[in-house]
Formats: structure tokens, C-alpha cells, sequence
């Protein structure tokens, strides 16, 4: 088992794929962490040595991105900041409403309902 970032990666996957289960890592930046670590993106997880899991580990710490519960809380005080000065994004979050102008007259209700 190999965990990163508090989070346990799959070892039958490629590490391309593997690095996209930790919160905050996409494609495109999975496969930076993949060039910069010198590996290709057939690379599986298991064929990693205690060296370049050791390097990745310092290339995810040196970079200057939050990941996991870092970038969880700050989506977290984002929305809080947005309902504590009353903005309309704010408000709609807080009614259950959808906030980027999609249409309320058949989805809305459910989504009101629910909260």
C-alpha cells in the first residue's frame, strides 16, 4: 500500500490515474507530477521504488498547491465568506438553490425540498 497525502493509492492502477484519487491532483497536473518524477503514465504504482515514492513526496510538498484537507477548508471558509456578507451566491447556497443561473422552474423544487 502506497499513502500520499493521507490518501491510499490504488496499487493495481497506472500513477497517472492513481495520483487523480488525491483531492486537489487533475489529469493535467498528474501528469506533470508524472514528467517531473521521470516516469512515463503506463507506469503502475506497484513498480515504484522507496526512492521515487520519496521524490514524489517531495515534489507534491514543494509545489505551491494546497491538497486535501488544506483545499477542503478553504472551499469551506470561501462559501462561509460568501453567506456571511449576504452576497447573492451566498444566499442562493443557503436557500439550496443553484448558484450559476440554471433554471429553478422544474429543478429548484427538489433541490429545496431536500435541505
Amino acid at each position: 500500500m502506497v499513502f500520499l497525502l493521507k490518501t491510499e493509492l490504488n496499487i493495481n492502477k497506472y500513477l497517472l490515474l492513481a495520483l487523480k484519487a488525491i483531492y486537489g491532483i487533475g489529469k493535467a497536473q498528474a501528469f506533470l507530477i508524472c514528467k517531473t518524477l521521470g516516469v512515463t503514465k503506463n507506469f503502475k504504482v506497484h513498480d515504484l521504488s522507496v526512492e521515487q515514492i520519496n521524490d514524489l513526496c517531495k515534489i507534491l510538498n514543494n509545489s505551491n498547491q494546497l491538497f486535501t484537507n488544506d483545499l477542503k477548508k478553504l472551499h469551506i471558509l470561501t462559501f462561509k465568506k460568501l453567506i456571511s456578507i449576504k452576497t447573492y451566491k451566498g444566499l442562493r447556497r443557503l436557500k439550496g438553490f443553484p448558484i450559476r443561473g440554471q433554471r429553478t422552474h422544474t429543478n429548484g423544487k427538489t433541490a429545496k425540498l431536500i435541505r
